[in-house]
Protein backbone atom coordinates (compact mmCIF):
# COMPACT_ATOMS: atom_id res chain seq x y z
CA UNK A 1 0.00 0.00 0.00
CA UNK A 2 1.28 3.23 -1.11
CA UNK A 3 1.38 6.29 1.31
CA UNK A 4 -2.05 7.68 0.14
CA UNK A 5 -3.45 4.42 0.74
CA UNK A 6 -5.52 5.54 3.71
CA UNK A 7 -6.68 9.00 1.64
CA UNK A 8 -7.66 6.99 -1.55
CA UNK A 9 -9.79 4.52 0.50
CA UNK A 10 -11.64 7.68 1.98
CA UNK A 11 -12.06 8.77 -1.22
CA UNK A 12 -13.62 5.74 -2.81
CA UNK A 13 -16.26 4.95 0.29
CA UNK A 14 -17.63 8.41 0.24
CA UNK A 15 -18.17 8.29 -3.40
CA UNK A 16 -19.90 5.26 -3.26
CA UNK A 17 -22.34 6.17 -1.22
CA UNK A 18 -22.61 9.66 -2.80
CA UNK A 19 -23.01 8.09 -5.88
CA UNK A 20 -25.42 5.75 -4.61
CA UNK A 21 -27.78 8.33 -3.43
CA UNK A 22 -28.54 8.71 -6.60
CA UNK A 23 -30.54 5.33 -7.12
CA UNK A 24 -31.55 5.90 -3.69
CA UNK A 25 -33.13 9.13 -5.02
CA UNK A 26 -35.39 7.12 -7.67
CA UNK A 27 -37.67 5.74 -5.01
CA UNK A 28 -41.32 7.75 -4.57
CA UNK A 29 -40.25 8.90 -1.57
CA UNK A 30 -36.89 10.59 -2.13
CA UNK A 31 -36.49 14.39 -1.46
CA UNK A 32 -33.91 15.18 -4.38
CA UNK A 33 -32.38 17.47 -2.41
CA UNK A 34 -28.81 17.51 -3.83
CA UNK A 35 -29.23 16.49 -7.70
CA UNK A 36 -29.73 19.94 -9.17
CA UNK A 37 -27.43 21.44 -11.52
CA UNK A 38 -26.57 24.08 -8.64
CA UNK A 39 -24.99 21.14 -6.60
CA UNK A 40 -22.79 19.53 -9.97
CA UNK A 41 -19.95 21.84 -8.88
CA UNK A 42 -19.63 20.71 -5.40
CA UNK A 43 -19.48 17.24 -6.88
CA UNK A 44 -16.43 18.38 -9.02
CA UNK A 45 -14.52 20.62 -6.09
CA UNK A 46 -15.39 18.03 -3.04
CA UNK A 47 -15.01 14.57 -4.72
CA UNK A 48 -13.76 14.57 -8.50
CA UNK A 49 -11.45 17.09 -8.29
CA UNK A 50 -9.83 15.66 -4.93
CA UNK A 51 -9.11 12.21 -7.03
CA UNK A 52 -7.80 13.79 -9.46
CA UNK A 53 -5.63 16.25 -7.34
CA UNK A 54 -4.28 12.83 -5.26
CA UNK A 55 -2.92 11.15 -8.23
CA UNK A 56 -0.98 14.58 -9.33
CA UNK A 57 0.78 14.73 -6.06
CA UNK A 58 1.53 11.47 -6.75
CA UNK A 59 2.59 11.55 -10.20
CA UNK A 60 4.94 15.03 -9.86
CA UNK A 61 7.23 16.42 -7.16
CA UNK A 62 10.52 14.30 -8.37
CA UNK A 63 8.83 11.21 -6.49
CA UNK A 64 6.79 8.77 -8.68
CA UNK A 65 4.91 7.02 -5.94
CA UNK A 66 3.46 3.56 -6.77
CA UNK A 67 -0.25 2.88 -6.28
CA UNK A 68 -1.06 -0.99 -6.06
CA UNK A 69 -3.57 -2.08 -8.35
CA UNK A 70 -6.07 -1.83 -6.21
CA UNK A 71 -5.58 1.69 -5.02
CA UNK A 72 -5.60 2.57 -8.30
CA UNK A 73 -8.19 0.72 -9.45
CA UNK A 74 -10.22 2.62 -6.26
CA UNK A 75 -8.97 6.38 -7.11
CA UNK A 76 -9.96 6.27 -10.65
CA UNK A 77 -13.09 4.20 -10.01
CA UNK A 78 -14.14 6.91 -7.12
CA UNK A 79 -13.39 9.52 -9.40
CA UNK A 80 -15.58 8.21 -12.29
CA UNK A 81 -18.13 7.72 -9.62
CA UNK A 82 -18.37 11.48 -8.77
CA UNK A 83 -18.21 12.26 -12.94
CA UNK A 84 -21.42 10.52 -12.44
CA UNK A 85 -23.13 12.25 -9.76
CA UNK A 86 -22.44 15.68 -11.89
CA UNK A 87 -23.80 14.13 -15.01
CA UNK A 88 -27.01 13.15 -12.89
CA UNK A 89 -27.09 16.90 -11.44
CA UNK A 90 -27.52 18.49 -15.09
CA UNK A 91 -30.09 15.40 -16.14
CA UNK A 92 -27.91 13.25 -17.90
CA UNK A 93 -26.97 9.64 -17.21
CA UNK A 94 -23.47 8.22 -17.88
CA UNK A 95 -21.46 5.52 -17.22
CA UNK A 96 -18.07 7.29 -16.47
CA UNK A 97 -14.87 5.47 -17.60
CA UNK A 98 -13.00 7.87 -17.79
CA UNK A 99 -8.87 7.46 -16.97
CA UNK A 100 -7.69 9.26 -13.92
CA UNK A 101 -4.60 10.27 -16.10
CA UNK A 102 -6.19 12.03 -18.91
CA UNK A 103 -8.68 14.07 -16.10
CA UNK A 104 -5.20 15.17 -14.64
CA UNK A 105 -3.70 16.09 -18.00
CA UNK A 106 -6.93 18.01 -18.34
CA UNK A 107 -6.88 19.38 -15.25
CA UNK A 108 -3.49 20.77 -15.71
CA UNK A 109 -4.20 21.88 -18.81
CA UNK A 110 -7.21 23.80 -17.98
CA UNK A 111 -6.66 24.74 -14.16
CA UNK A 112 -10.09 24.02 -13.81
CA UNK A 113 -12.34 21.16 -12.13
CA UNK A 114 -15.31 22.12 -14.31
CA UNK A 115 -13.81 22.84 -17.23
CA UNK A 116 -12.11 19.53 -17.10
CA UNK A 117 -15.41 17.65 -16.19
CA UNK A 118 -17.43 19.27 -18.80
CA UNK A 119 -14.82 18.88 -21.75
CA UNK A 120 -14.58 14.98 -20.39
CA UNK A 121 -18.06 14.62 -20.23
CA UNK A 122 -19.71 16.87 -22.35
CA UNK A 123 -22.16 17.51 -19.98
CA UNK A 124 -23.15 20.22 -19.72
CA UNK A 125 -23.22 21.16 -23.80
CA UNK A 126 -20.34 23.60 -24.51
CA UNK A 127 -21.86 27.58 -24.01
CA UNK A 128 -24.74 26.08 -22.18
CA UNK A 129 -23.68 26.31 -19.11
CA UNK A 130 -26.26 26.20 -16.37
CA UNK A 131 -25.46 28.87 -14.01
CA UNK A 132 -26.23 28.22 -10.11
CA UNK A 133 -29.24 29.89 -8.83
CA UNK A 134 -28.51 32.11 -5.81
Amino acid sequence: MSRYGPRIAALARRAERERAAFDDDRSPTASNDHTAPRDADAYLRDGAGRAIWLYVEARTGGRLVPFAEAEFTALETAMNRWLECYTRCHGVELEAAFTVREAAELLLETRNIVDTAQLMTRVPERGRRTKPSG
